[in-house]
């Protein structure tokens, strides 16, 4: 038998498949389940991480005749991940919590429990690749664009991918669903969740009124400081944003700036949404150098943008090749070099 792996169990089709595959191959598998604190959802909400997709969980590993452990990482949770979501969309950012749970928690804490513990390596259902063919370990997109999730994966750190493994990395999403029918796993048909883990249909407006926290009504304004509307709090808007701005204007207009200090929008024309650049910090290198160019996408649905990379110390200084839409302090920026993550980190501001 080959060495044991732990592998995170959502209560998903992408990590029960991973399971899966990983003792068809010959490993000694076990899964564990991370206990966020997470409440059942609404009734027609697709959140994961609730009670049901831990139920989820263990009817896989009893399935597949694997043990199954639950951990319980509530507090860390709620301290590192909900804090700072509160904190970053108060202050006016829009910030991407699954990066910083994947840092701290999933291939942070779990990772170093699952060592602890005689693990060799731990396992995920994500949606990208690790190539160790050269020495160290480089993480790659998957081979599948449309479900490559190596976005979200780029602040893990370097030393850790040696202990990591990614069985979904050359599948697609249908091929996983196939894999999973012919096995008889049980949540094979389970639909996948789309929103924030704790917040349903991406309402974020309720999630804030659930902790007890009031969001305030304010103007919306213009470039010249002109009030032309009222917004129902600015933790419902992103930078681009068009929906919830109200009508009646002459031209469409989006959000172009968040000020959180005066609870105001800033708006303008979709002319006005472009950057020359932008500043990142909070970087993770993840390749043996930084070439002066590369590829970067600054949101996990966006496009890869040409650009220059300007490193000053810790901080990187963006300058694309064309004007780049929606710039959104709080959200990462990740370097490409072909198909390899060489680096990322979080925006700070755009650079106009």
């Amino acid at each position: 038998m080959k060495a044991a792996v732990m592998v995170a169990m959502s209560g998903g089709v992408d990590s029960s498949v991973a399971a899966y595959l990983l003792k068809l191959e010959g490993y000694d598998v076990a899964g564990v389940t991370m206990c966020l604190g997470i409440a059942n959802p609404p009734a027609g909400g697709k959140l994961c991480c609730s009670p049901q997709d831990m139920d989820d969980a263990r009817r896989v590993c009893r399935y597949l005749d694997i043990p199954h452990y639950v951990l319980d990482y509530s507090e860390e949770f709620e301290r590192i991940v909900i804090a700072y979501f509160i904190n970053e969309y108060l202050s006016g950012r829009t910030p991407n919590p699954c990066v910083l749970c994947n840092r701290h928690l999933k291939f942070g804490t779990l990772l170093d429990t699952t060592r602890a513990l005689g693990f060799k390596a731990m396992a995920t259902g994500h949606y990208a690749r690790i190539d160790d063919s050269g020495g160290s370990p480089i993480l790659k997109r998957a081979r599948d664009r449309i479900k490559d999730q190596s976005y979200f994966l780029y602040s893990i750190q370097q030393e850790r991918l040696a202990h990591i493994l990614f069985p979904l990395g050359d599948l697609n999403k249908e091929g996983v669903r196939d894999v999973a029918r012919r096995a008889g796993i049980p949540v094979a048909e389970k639909k996948e969740s789309q929103d924030v883990c704790f917040v349903t249909g991406g309402d974020t407006k309720s999630f804030f009124s659930s902790r007890g926290i009031q969001v305030k009504s304010g103007d919306i304004i213009d470039t010249n400081g002109n009030k032309v509307g009222t917004h129902d709090g600015i933790v419902q808007f992103t930078i681009g944003q068009r929906r919830g701005l109200g009508g009646g204007f002459e031209h469409p207009l989006y959000v172009i700036g968040i000020n959180a200090e005066h609870n105001t929008l800033v708006v303008g024309g979709k002319d006005q949404l472009g950057s020359r650049g932008m500043v990142v910090d909070d970087i993770n290198i993840l390749f043996n150098y930084i070439p002066l160019t590369a590829q970067v996408k600054t949101r996990h649905a966006s496009i890869e943008v040409p650009c220059r990379i300007e490193r000053i110390g810790g901080v990187f200084n963006i300058y694309f090749k064309r004007p780049h839409e929606a710039v959104t302090p709080g959200q990462s920026a990740v370097f490409y070099h072909g198909d390899s993550v060489i680096a990322g980190g979080i925006i700070q501001r755009a650079i106009r």
